[in-house]
Order: structure tokens, then C-alpha cells, then sequence
């Protein structure tokens, strides 16, 4: 997203009031903030920045995914702009080892991600999903080639994958893929975000339609899949919230948390190992941070619904809202946030449109 839709967005979301949490039904918890609570910080504690990358090629890093060949290795790509339809493998000091050229027609490169491909061997996807135009195009493309066995400058012939949505076009920045079925998923990046489902089995040759299957945090910018698909991550350009899929997606979200604060968030993964998230930001030399995961949030931790406090009761000398349901007290917050919203997003989408 080009930068005066993305203040415009941080200004929508400081000026709405912030209404109570059992106002949203996907709040995954008091101590989590709910699902859009996070607003950029410091990050949780132990964040730190990993590396900045060297190169100044790299000016507009949209996407970030760990190496399946090469330690300590990680695949990256900028936005959309005057830059060649390039791939870059940089190091854990954020050197670059190895410039990929994809040789192609390029609008709006979103997200990577590194996954098994149909031989069985690990490939590079590039998401070239966005639309600073919301939902203009017919078609979004996918490149894949195999991820080279040897880091060294060249050029690939990737394979092209066509997705259109069901419910029409959609911007998005946002791709991941299930390690367990290799299934790709993507978050559409609007004010009611959805997460959408591609086909099982992707179909080279035709179109392939994506289905919205669950809703997805305000103004997504990443996504992406923990090593063994059991956590599930969606960036903001303010915070993150983590998603149980052991049982399959969409998951269930176990907890957000802020984001160490940044002029342009826009990447996210996951840690070969899975402890910790690596989160980028776009611009010259630009910093990757190392934002380490609590237990509850590891593949290996058990994950316990917390129970929901009963409203106060006569029991315990609370009074029952007036209205019996106890929404009353949060409807003052969500008209005024609606009306701040309605100025706010006309002005959003005269940016988007002039952009």
C-alpha cells in the first residue's frame, strides 16, 4: 500500500473510539487486546532487531520467508514501484547472497513464501496480489520456481498461477501455505478482511478461485504458516494475532500482540524452529525484527479456552443492563466510530484512487 493510504488507515484507527471487548465476538481473550487491538509498540519483551538489509535495491520489502535449503537464509522482494521483477536471498547480517531475475510482467508483488512444490522439492512462491485500485483486476497471479540447491545470481522461468475470488476482486498483501496439504491461503486487506481458500489442487492451466472461509484482522499485510502448520500468523501494520489451526483452517485465534512500531510494516514469518516471528518493514535498509513467541503460542503447548466472566448478577449485587442483553453500554463508542469511520473512508479511498 502506497504510503498516504497507509497514514490515512493509522489515522482511521487512532481516531475510532475503542469499544468494549465483549462488544466483538472473535476476541480471543481480555488479556489479548481482542483480534484488532494492536496498535505498534515496543513489541513483546526479548523483541530485537535481527538484521537491516545491506542492499539498496531492497527499498520496499513486502514479503519475507525462511530458506527449506539454506540456514539462516531469507527470501524477500519489494513492492510495487519502479523495481525489476526480482527475488533476493539475503543472509542473517541482511547481506544479499543471490539476486533471482523472474524475467515478467510485475504490478503489485505482496508476499512470499517457501513451500513444497509438485515434485516433492522445496519452491519459492511470489504473490503478486495487490491492488491499490480495491479490487480492480480480473485475475491475481502466484509465480513458483523451484528454490535453487546453489545461491548465485541467474535468472528462472517460474510457473504462473491464476486466482480470481469468488465474491469479486479483492486488494490483498497477504498469502500463506499450510505446510501439512500445500494449500495457499490469502487475507484480503480491507476493513472486513476475509481469509481466502484456494482450491486443493492448483490448476496450472485455468483460473483458480479462492473462497472466503473465515474474517480476518483490519488492514492485513502478512500471513504466514508456523513449520508444521499448527499455528498460523496475520500481521497488521500495527500488531499480529496468532491462530491454533491444529484442527484444521481457519484456527482459532489463541492471542494478538503489538508489533515493534515501524514506518511501514508489511512482512511476517515464522522462525525455521517456530519460537519466534520475523517481522520487516519497507524501506532503505530497513530493519528485520526477531519477536520471540510466549509458550501458549508453540506448537507444543496445549492450548486452554479461557472461560468468559458471567455478566454481574443479583447474587453478587450487580445491577442488569437496561436492556437485558448488556450491549447498551457499548453502542455510544460504536456510533461514534462509525461516524468518525464514514468521513475517514471516503478520504481513504480518494487517496487509494489518486495512488
Amino acid at each position: 500500500m502506497r504510503r498516504p493510504l497507509a497514514l490515512a488507515a493509522t489515522a482511521l484507527l487512532a481516531a475510532l473510539p475503542a469499544a468494549p471487548a465483549s462488544a466483538s465476538p472473535e476476541d480471543p481473550g481480555a488479556s489479548s487486546g481482542g483480534v484488532d487491538y494492536p496498535r505498534g509498540g515496543e513489541g513483546p519483551e526479548g523483541s530485537e532487531v535481527a538484521f537491516e538489509f545491506q542492499d539498496a535495491r531492497i527499498s520496499e520489502s513486502s514479503g519475507i520467508a525462511p530458506s527449506a535449503l539454506h540456514e539462516d537464509v531469507w527470501w524477500t522482494h519489494n513492492d510495487s514501484g519502479e523495481h525489476p521483477s526480482e527475488v533476493y536471498a539475503v543472509d542473517g547480517e541482511g547481506q544479499t547472497l543471490a539476486t533471482l531475475s523472474l524475467g515478467l510482467e510485475r504490478r503489485d508483488w505482496e508476499a512470499v513464501a517457501v513451500a513444497e512444490g509438485p515434485d516433492g522439492e522445496p519452491a519459492v512462491f511470489v504473490a503478486d496480489i495487490g491492488d491499490n485500485f480495491g479490487g480492480s483486476w480480473a485475475e491475481y497471479r502466484v509465480y513458483r520456481f523451484p528454490e535453487p540447491a546453489v545461491l548465485a545470481d541467474g535468472a528462472v522461468e517460474p510457473v504462473t498461477l491464476t486466482f480470481t475470488y469468488a465474491d469479486g476482486g479483492r486488494d490483498a498483501e497477504s498469502m500463506m501455505i499450510d505446510p501439512r496439504d500445500g494449500r495457499v491461503y490469502v487475507v484480503s486487506k480491507e476493513f472486513s478482511g476475509g481469509l481466502y481458500a484456494a482450491p486443493e489442487v492448483l490448476d496450472p492451466e485455468g483460473a483458480n478461485v479462492l473462497e472466503r472461509i473465515d474474517s480476518a484482522p483490519l488492514f492485513a499485510t502478512d500471513a504466514a504458516f508456523g513449520p508444521d502448520g499448527t499455528r498460523y500468523v496475520i500481521r497488521t501494520y500495527w500488531g499480529a494475532t496468532v491462530y491454533d489451526s491444529t484442527d484444521g483452517v481457519p484456527g482459532r485465534p489463541i492471542g494478538s500482540f503489538d508489533l515493534p512500531e515501524s514506518d511501514q510494516g508489511e512482512s511476517v514469518a515464522f522462525t525455521p524452529d517456530g519460537t519466534a516471528l520475523m517481522a520487516g518493514t519497507e524501506g532503505l535498509h530497513a530493519p528485520v525484527w526477531r519477536i520471540p513467541l510466549e509458550d501458549r503460542y508453540l506448537t507444543d503447548e496445549p492450548v486452554e479456552v479461557e472461560a468468559e466472566d458471567a455478566p454481574p448478577g443479583e447474587e453478587d449485587g450487580g445491577t442488569p443492563a437496561e436492556d437485558g442483553g448488556g450491549g447498551g453500554s457499548a453502542l455510544p463508542f460504536i456510533l461514534g466510530g462509525a461516524g468518525v469511520a464514514a468521513v475517514l473512508i471516503a478520504g481513504i479511498v480518494l487517496l487509494a484512487r489518486r495512488g
